[in-house]
């Protein structure tokens, strides 16, 4: 096997490896919740903001979930980003370091 081959062969495992770990898609935004709405950005701001204390709880309870898998899909992912990383402090601001 020549090294080029193993490369490609390499490249093509990895690529495979990698697309297993792709989120598909959420089938339950085409099924009415309990309130009639799909959860949007607002509301993946907030559970992005209680993300810590909403994963302690459920540690011990089947029945709370970090995530509203009932969304409406990007804006609910990029308000629950963005609020998990107004909590967890994700701004960036420790990565400029200290000046002399």
């Amino acid at each position: 096997m020549t090294k080029h081959l193993r490369w490609v062969l390499l490249a093509a495992a990895l690529m495979l490896v990698l697309t297993a770990c792709a989120a598909g898609a959420n089938p339950a935004t085409d099924v009415p919740s309990s309130e009639g709405e799909v959860a949007g950005f607002w509301l993946g701001l907030w559970q992005g903001i209680i993300v810590p204390i909403t994963f302690i709880i459920s540690l011990f309870s089947d029945t709370v979930g970090i995530y509203e898998v009932h969304n409406n899909g990007g804006w609910y992912d990029f308000g629950f980003v963005i609020g998990a990383s107004v909590f967890l402090g994700g701004s960036g601001a420790g990565a400029k370091g200290a000046r002399r």
